[in-house]
């Protein structure tokens, strides 16, 4: 497989470039066209997920930001100076700071994406449906862009998503998914269900480059989409990683949240810092070339700093 271009992202098969799509004989279907890193050039860019709704690329992560002022706070910024993918969920208990903060911004509700998720104590077919009912109130918005099942839980996973895959067809949800699911997760679902996610939400960085679950996302046409991007700080002075931001003359933060993006990968940064999250918008001035990305995605130690769904029968 050759690898080159300013743009670099691997595919199962052929090469993408920036502005150039190799395509092997068998061919790629028309949501791995979309879906390359060279469509990744603002913070309003979507990719187009195998529903025909656009994801914008890069999000703000409200996990563990505290209610109230704090997340009312870091989400208004962040809609100020360009953001407009807000993820949040039912377990953070910030909902209603988000949705309040989507309705003061003045940005048109169809410009902003929304995602919110659902519990494991509300898993199942009828209790999913009420708390979908409950995050909408919470919110106050007529519809959520992306409603994930948060964790795959045992014996209960599948009756959420079918009461999800119900909740599109009313139109409360707009595109579904999941999160935290393996590739064993996703192939019980498939097996079970004629409507594929949308979405994976996972952990996902250059020290856990999930390469078996990168590739059977992007093979099945599910988007897969990072938390976790920046290790919680906890990789950022890797020295790899250091030597790769100096040479761009970018942070460490900026340059794993460009990895991210050049693997075609959707990311959601958390911060409360004002600059911070400006900082982590900063990505679409520079690229990793192929030394560089190589270099990025052999750090792989699969080094976790959150849940391990792998555990999870």
């Amino acid at each position: 497989m050759a690898e080159r271009a300013t743009f670099y992202v691997r595919e199962l098969t052929g090469t993408i470039e920036r502005n150039r799509l190799e395509v092997p004989k068998a061919g790629f279907s028309s949501f791995l066209m979309d879906n390359t890193a060279a469509t990744a050039d603002s913070l309003e860019a979507r990719a187009r997920l195998n529903d025909g709704n656009g994801i914008p690329w890069v999000g703000l992560g409200v996990f563990q930001v505290a209610a109230g002022a704090p997340s009312l706070r870091a989400v208004a910024h962040a809609l100020s100076i360009g953001y407009r993918h807000i993820d949040t969920a039912a377990l953070y208990g910030n909902e209603e700071d988000v949705g309040r903060a989507v309705r003061e911004s003045g940005i048109p509700r169809g410009e902003v994406f929304v995602t919110t998720k659902l519990w494991n104590a509300d898993q199942g077919f009828a209790s999913a449906i009420k708390a979908c009912d409950a995050s909408l109130a919470k919110l106050k918005l007529d519809y959520i862009d992306l409603y994930l099942i948060h964790w795959p839980e045992p014996g209960k996973r599948l009756d959420s998503w079918r009461a999800l895959v119900e909740l599109r067809k009313q139109g409360k949800c707009r595109s579904i998914g999941v999160s935290n699911y393996t590739v064993a997760h996703l192939e019980e679902l498939k097996a079970a269900s004629d409507v594929t996610p949308s979405v994976n939400q996972v952990e996902f960085s250059p020290f856990l480059y999930q390469r078996a679950l990168f590739d059977f996302c992007r093979a099945h046409g599910i988007q897969l989409e990072a938390y976790g991007p920046l290790t919680r700080g906890k990789k950022l002075s890797d020295p790899t990683l250091s030597t790769v931001a100096q040479r761009h003359g970018k942070t460490s933060a900026q340059v794993l949240l460009r990895w991210a993006l050049q693997h075609a990968v959707v990311v959601i940064p958390k911060s409360v810092r004002p600059a911070r999250i400006a900082e982590n918008a900063g990505l679409f001035d520079f690229s990793l070339d192929e030394r560089d990305m190589a270099a990025l995605d052999a750090l792989n130690t699969g080094f976790r700093t959150s849940w391990n769904p792998t555990r999870v029968a």
